[in-house]
């Protein structure tokens, strides 16, 4: 019975653990501090930029101004950490990054979109330019589209 109890006891702290590490991350950083936090993402992420051309230097070193803390989502059975990045407050409603970096930080992804300054806030989404970053599959460019 003893080894009955003891196993019940460490099952519900294994469970309670891993889902107080879940919480302490979720949300707790911004985009623009990601890179200084571990080089594992900083590694992934240059994996990821340096097969671009032309993006700007807040994008490749996630340096921007960040709206809001990164969350816990999930696609396909994976997790990732994903949140939003712009060049500086005042330019978010006009070019904003979303990038997305899986739990084990081996993979990370981004959405830049640029809507033309100076448009009707009608006709702004059809001028929208996305352009994808660590080539999304279909399931995880609609999770970065649905964070914008």
């Amino acid at each position: 019975m003893k080894v009955l109890s003891f196993k019940a006891l460490l099952v519900a702290g294994l469970m309670a653990g891993s889902s107080f590490a879940l919480a302490a991350n979720d949300g707790q950083v911004q985009v623009n501090g990601l890179l200084s936090t571990d080089g594992e993402y900083r590694s992934t992420w240059t994996r990821v930029v340096k097969r671009e051309e032309r993006l700007p230097e807040w994008v490749m070193n996630l340096s921007g101004t960040s709206p809001q803390q990164m969350t816990l989502k999930e696609q396909a059975h994976a997790k990732y950490l994903v949140g939003p990045l712009c060049e500086s407050a005042q330019g978010c409603d006009h070019e904003r990054l979303i990038v997305a970096f899986s739990w084990d930080k081996d993979e990370a992804y981004g959405l830049l979109a640029n809507v033309p300054q100076g448009l009707p806030a009608d006709t702004s989404p059809k001028q929208t330019q996305y352009r994808w970053l660590g080539e999304p599959d279909e399931g995880m460019q609609q999770l970065l589209k649905e964070q914008l």
